[in-house]
């Protein structure tokens, strides 16, 4: 068991920033956590992995947990976990398998399937299988395939890349493939899916052992998809939750997000993102492992809908990251 007044004695090294194309939405996912976790009670300092003196700070500070919100590469991908376990610091969120593997979006995909979890088809298209097939103007062989398999309408994506970069939601040949050209600046690989029509939701799952589906969050973009504007533009996106859905429905959704949590191996928390079509159909497109935290994301309002303050999530974060590392009780 956990005493409050001891656990908010706990020292708390909180991450933000990096390198990625995401470092701003992690510097303000950060601002968001430091609020949070210092309303809770929490001794908090804030570090930048892309800081070489705050990464000694962070081996030399002697905390007792490291909360994560550095989003993309290098703080989501598992990289920055690997760091922190050979520093012997307990951290929140989903360990170096977990966390690699949801970020590669291809890897995600053949774990979903084996799980039996409904997924869009899908061409994966590797750079330089693309170079060694293209003059220049694109590979025709490569084209027709995804043509004749997925449709003339698809998303293509970055395979490593979160906050809707390095995505685009293009129909006909000419358009797609200059799409893939386009994402090949963000990634060697790229995912190319079949494009399904239908209702954005996302369900966040917590826990350390023991997972729980908070209530699905429904998405209204004020754009034609979910791309950066309407995920982080004040305004950009309506968020409707619970979301105007079947209860039977949700209940079927929020299995399957606790199934992909289970299956990716992720730990603490997720968001998995999914598209219900008309058939009433729950397609899973990608797993987060560290959802954005800033005044505009998911988690605080599917936290809100459950009943749960922001702060008294990032609490049960760091219960379940000491869980994690195998502290049980203070």
């Amino acid at each position: 068991m956990f005493d409050i007044m001891e656990l908010t004695k706990q020292k708390v090294a909180l991450l933000s920033g990096g390198t990625s194309s995401e470092r701003e939405i992690s510097l303000a996912s950060g601002a968001g956590a430091e609020a949070a976790l210092k309303e809770a009670g929490f001794s908090v300092e804030r570090l930048d992995p892309a800081v070489a003196s705050d990464l000694k700070r962070l081996i030399d500070g002697e905390f007792d947990v490291a909360f994560l919100c550095t989003h993309g590469r290098g703080g989501e991908d598992g990289s920055l976990q690997g760091f922190l376990e050979t520093i012997d610091v307990p951290y929140t969120g989903s360990g170096v398998f977990g966390s690699a593997v949801s970020m590669d979006k291809t890897k995600a995909k053949i774990l979903y399937e084996t799980a039996g979890i409904l997924t869009p088809s899908s061409v994966i298209v590797r750079k330089n299988e693309w170079n060694a097939e293209t003059d220049g103007t694109g590979s025709h062989a490569i084209i027709e395939h995804i043509l004749e398999k997925l449709g003339h309408k698809c998303a293509i994506k970055a395979a490593s890349e979160g906050s809707s970069v390095g995505i685009y939601i293009e129909e006909g040949k000419d358009a797609i493939e200059q799409a893939i050209q386009a994402a090949f600046e963000y990634d060697d690989n790229v995912l190319i899916e079949q494009y399904i029509a239908g209702i954005e939701l996302t369900v966040v799952v917590l826990g350390e052992g023991q997972f729980r589906a908070l209530p699905i969050i429904e998405i209204v973009p004020k754009n034609a998809s979910y791309d950066f504007e309407s995920k982080y533009a004040p305004g950009g996106s309506e968020h409707i939750c619970p979301a105007r859905i079947d209860d039977v429905v949700a209940q079927r959704i929020q299995a399957w997000a606790i199934k992909a949590h289970e299956v990716l191996e992720c730990s603490g928390v997720s968001r998995t993102d999914f598209i219900l079509d008309p058939q009433g159909n729950a397609w899973a497109l990608e797993t987060n492992t560290l959802p954005g935290m800033t005044e505009t994301s998911l988690l605080p309002d599917a936290a809100r809908a459950a009943g749960e303050t922001f702060p008294e999530v990032c609490t049960g974060l760091v219960v379940d990251a000491l869980k994690k590392a195998g502290i049980t009780a203070l």
